[in-house]
């Protein structure tokens, strides 16, 4: 099958070394966003999948604005694709680019259909704090995420996964369903399922208020958010900010939703001998201080462990670390109370 791939970022990359080293495809062309500086010396730098790309000598185009690149569709038409393979393109094709492949463009998605269409569907089910999600292969249509599916992968979440961990699994997933997907859909060995509209739920781009924690929720709804959003969920602490990095609830969830094995939590939840520890605490005060483990916060409905940190200007570092460092006492406030 002739192949026109479009992606950016790291997570496409599984998806277009796969189809380069199988014998079924042949990659006629990359496209992806233009180069952007990065870091912090602002150098010009292509994305990850053009970096791969460039190595397997594929041709690559990189137009600012797709569907105002008239050069560049004629190109695409004139590759003769039996398919487009999108994987986090990062721009929305138009009617006439869709209707050029022969097969149609195949899409995966990081989210098990209709739920969470969208730009961000891996961050907002950690937010959410979905036990289960998976990927999705669909063919496109005009629509955000609404075009027929073709077929489904699921992999559990587990209760300490962060975006960046769901990410990679996410990634080598849409790798492996992509293969089938375009051998079946050649094979006409698969039928496309349009989506129920009504059971559709949205991921949209992440803003930055959305980083921002308010520790007047749940302990379980602050973890979610900190590793749903990692690695840029902050609060206030002596008038800086404060990165958080790795937490663990310790409140009264549902631990049974969980399907792997909480032994840290076991470890850890004797230590706090009182259910009383934060009856009368404010949320986002540190109610105690495990020397092994790290400050423990209290929230409205539950207490949270703090087992990573960044503090402003400063690297990443344990929750002990950091309770020694900063000298952190019992008392002691996190949240725009305390700056």
């Amino acid at each position: 099958m002739r192949i026109v791939f479009f992606g950016t970022p790291q997570f496409a990359v599984p998806s277009l070394e796969r189809l380069l080293l199988h014998p079924d495809f042949e990659v006629m062309a990359v496209v992806t966003q233009p180069d952007k500086r990065r870091g912090r010396g602002k150098q010009v730098t292509p994305s990850p999948v053009k970096r791969v790309a460039t190595e397997a000598d594929c041709l690559v185009l990189q137009p600012a604005r797709i569907k105002r690149s008239p050069e560049v569709i004629e190109q695409l038409r004139a590759i003769a694709a039996d398919a487009f393979v999108v994987v986090a393109y990062g721009q929305i094709l138009s009617q006439a680019i869709l209707e050029i492949p022969r097969l149609g463009c195949v899409n995966a998605h990081g989210s098990l259909l209709p739920a969470y269409r969208g730009a961000a569907p891996i961050q907002w089910s950690l937010y959410h704090g979905e036990t289960e999600t998976g990927v999705t292969t669909m063919l496109m249509d005009a629509g955000m995420d609404t075009g027929p599916m073709l077929l489904k992968a699921a992999v559990p979440i587990g209760l300490l996964d962060t975006a960046l961990d769901l990410a990679k699994t996410l990634s080598s997933l849409s790798a492996e369903l992509l293969v089938d997907t375009l051998n079946q859909l050649n094979q006409g060995a698969v039928t496309p399922t349009p989506q129920p509209d009504a059971q559709a739920t949205y991921a949209p781009l992440i803003q930055k208020a959305d980083y921002t924690l308010n520790w007047s929720k749940s302990a379980i709804a602050l973890h979610n958010q900190i590793r749903g959003f990692y690695p840029n969920c902050t609060t206030q602490f002596r008038g800086e900010a404060l990165k958080i990095t790795a937490t663990l609830p310790l409140g009264e969830f549902d631990k049974t939703q969980w399907p792997e094995s909480l032994a840290g939590l076991a470890q850890i939840t004797p230590e706090l001998t009182s259910a009383a520890i934060a009856t009368h605490a404010k949320p986002g005060e540190i109610v105690s201080l495990l020397k092994a483990y790290g400050p423990v916060v209290a929230t409205a409905d539950g207490l949270l462990l703090l087992s990573e940190v960044k503090p402003s200007g400063k690297r990443s570092q344990s929750g002990a670390d950091f309770a020694n460092g900063s000298r952190l006492q019992v008392g002691d406030l996190l949240g725009e109370a305390a700056s």
